[in-house]
């Protein structure tokens, strides 16, 4: 039942977003390097990789130069629009795409790099490949604003590898153990929620069962 919510979902929602998506494209080809779309390798069902679609955001050579996959506030890699487009979470939507392509559903876990899926601990990257991962999840919603959250640590790489990494996993065995249509749709309802109440906490009352984050982590989500 969650692929076929998938399928209408996704489609409706190109559907409904084509007047803002074509635009995007158009500034995006007339502006930066010329690039719509960012294609990178992700770790999908089954540990198979896949290509994500984004809008560009950076420059192209990024995942090779200053911070690598890891992305702080202020990046000096990121495009004119890009800011924008990574701040609204406009830049995740062409991930429609990979939904109707059946890489991925609405609600999963957030679909890493390998380098980001090796920083799991085993039990989460087993929990993980268990299922599609989705555009939003539970780790979209909670570390929605981590960029922020890694500026000014003198070692972002390995604050995201020791700090963020274990508690995201953690969130994602969370996701995988408690599957189901009302995990889903809760999950959707709370995704719109955060995007128009960024500072709400509302998140952790509504889903009371959530693994707790460490001190340091606790510090630093607020």
């Amino acid at each position: 039942m969650q692929r076929f919510f998938d399928i209408v979902f996704s489609t409706l929602a190109l559907l409904v977003l084509s007047p803002l998506l074509v635009p995007i494209a158009i500034l995006l080809r007339l502006t930066g390097e010329g690039e719509i779309f960012f294609l990178q390798d992700r770790v999908g069902k089954g540990g198979k990789t896949f290509k994500i679609y984004k809008f560009a955001t950076m420059l192209k050579n990024s995942p090779s130069v200053g911070t690598g996959t890891v992305t702080l506030r202020n990046d000096p890699r990121i495009l004119p629009m890009g800011g924008f487009l990574r701040k609204s979470k406009i830049n995740e939507l062409p991930q429609l795409l990979n939904i109707l392509n059946g890489d991925m559903s609405i609600i999963g876990p957030r679909p890493q790099t390998r380098r980001s899926f090796d920083a799991f601990t085993p039990a989460a990257q087993h929990a993980v490949i268990q299922v599609r991962p989705g555009l939003s999840g539970i780790g979209s919603i909670i570390f929605r604003d981590e960029e922020n959250m890694m500026h000014g640590h003198q070692d972002p790489g390995h604050f995201y590898d020791h700090v963020i990494s274990p508690y995201k996993g953690a969130l994602e065995e969370w996701y995988v153990a408690n599957q189901s249509l009302r995990t889903y749709f809760m999950l959707i309802g709370l995704t719109i929620w955060v995007v128009l109440m960024p500072q709400s906490k509302a998140v952790g009352r509504v889903l009371g069962t959530l693994p707790k984050p460490g001190a340091e982590l606790a510090r630093a989500l607020g």
